[in-house]
């Protein structure tokens, strides 16, 4: 179904997370500021502005059982935001990083968060206790340039990164002293921190957007190139699908379940695919079903076909005054950039999400499954 909710928030949000409860929801207006907002009957209300930060801030994560906040900066620094009271006190992470800081995940136990940097390496941050701060392992040396996005395996050792040098690689992460053998990961455990367990070279442009299953035995992410592609056992004998996209390349995704992945990015409709009985994926239906605006003529067809394919706007190629840009009669006007899941607690089937991109909207979605 298309979306249930639509929410104006800004001119722009570069990335959001949704409380525990998903009462509050906090974003960043294209800024250095995270704002937190609150709904109250029908009606949403700014209830804090996190501005610890000196540039803009392009990674937020909300975790769903401690509820405390991790936002990643420009600025090449990170903070853990604990609620105190009536105010959200920040907690100093070492990082280490002579590059921006690019985006951030909870692990699912929460005693540990990875980060993307574009110094071609990922920190594994954790808290001391003695020493009141978060302090990070890095893996460096293994990618060839920045990294886009980090993923957890449920068993939160193995960790899953993107880079727009077009690869997809999966590490160990498992830290002495932080991280509990047992026996549901033993294999898992058996690896030193850093050590690559894998390296996916199925994109050869940019890859963003990876994500495992709930159950971890698929790994997906998506290319710049428009396609998509997914990995089944990913860390013993992996077997890769690559769907080829019509429209524009993809930014995020998101497991629904285990047959079904929704992806968003530069075509402003989330994209939904599922895989049958055999696994087999493929492209199933758009979220948002839009109308296109009629053209006057074919000439303008041609036009409005020929601008799409060169990135500009038919109303600039021969003119000096910019129109401000039509609708495109979607949720969306402009690039979906963040695609967070929206789950109660004890919930095992999500059926909804939210989406936010440079349009400045958060819009939630529902999406029924067939059983």
């Amino acid at each position: 179904m298309a979306a249930v909710a639509t929410h104006q928030f800004a001119e722009c949000i570069t990335c959001h997370a949704w409380s525990p409860d998903q009462s509050m929801v906090a974003f960043c207006p294209n800024n250095s500021e995270v704002h937190i907002y609150k709904l109250f009957g029908e009606k949403w209300e700014k209830l804090h502005v996190l501005s610890k930060h000196d540039q803009i801030v392009c990674g937020i994560d909300w975790s769903a059982k401690s509820n405390k906040i991790v936002t990643v900066s420009h600025d090449r620094n990170s903070y853990v935001w604990s609620k105190e009271g009536t105010e959200w006190v920040p907690t100093l992470v070492i990082l280490r990083l002579n590059r921006a800081a690019l985006c951030v995940q909870w692990s699912p136990k929460e005693n540990k968060f990875a980060v993307g940097s574009g110094a071609k390496s990922v920190c594994i941050c954790y808290y001391e206790q003695e020493n009141n701060w978060w302090v990070s392992k890095i893996i460096r040396k293994k990618h060839n340039s920045s990294v886009t996005n980090v993923a957890w395996h449920p068993n939160n050792i193995l960790l899953a990164t993107t880079s727009t040098d077009g690869k997809c690689r999966v590490f160990s992460t498992f830290i002495k002293g932080v991280d509990v053998k047992d026996s549901e990961s033993t294999s898992s455990t058996d690896f030193k921190f850093g050590e690559q367990i894998a390296q996916l070279d199925l994109s050869v442009t940019w890859a963003f957007g990876v994500r495992f299953s709930p159950s971890g035995n698929t790994l997906a992410y998506a290319g710049h190139n428009s396609m998509i592609h997914f990995i089944d056992d990913v860390a013993s004998s992996p077997s890769a699908q690559n769907i080829a996209l019509r429209d524009l390349p993809l930014r995020d995704i998101l497991f629904i379940n285990e047959q079904t992945v929704v992806g968003v990015g530069f075509d402003c409709n989330p994209l939904v695919f599922t895989s049958d009985q055999t696994g087999l994926w493929s492209f199933a239906k758009y979220m948002d079903q839009r109308k296109p605006a009629p053209s006057s003529s074919k000439a303008s067809q041609l036009s409005e076909a020929l601008g799409k394919l060169y990135g500009q706007s038919k109303q600039a190629t021969n003119s000096d005054t910019v129109e401000p840009s039509k609708s495109r009669g979607g949720a969306h006007e402009n690039c979906i950039t963040c695609i967070v899941r929206l789950q109660k607690a004890g919930n095992s089937t999500v059926h909804r999400f939210s989406t936010s991109g440079l349009d400045g909207k958060i819009v939630v979605w529902e999406l029924e499954l067939s059983k």
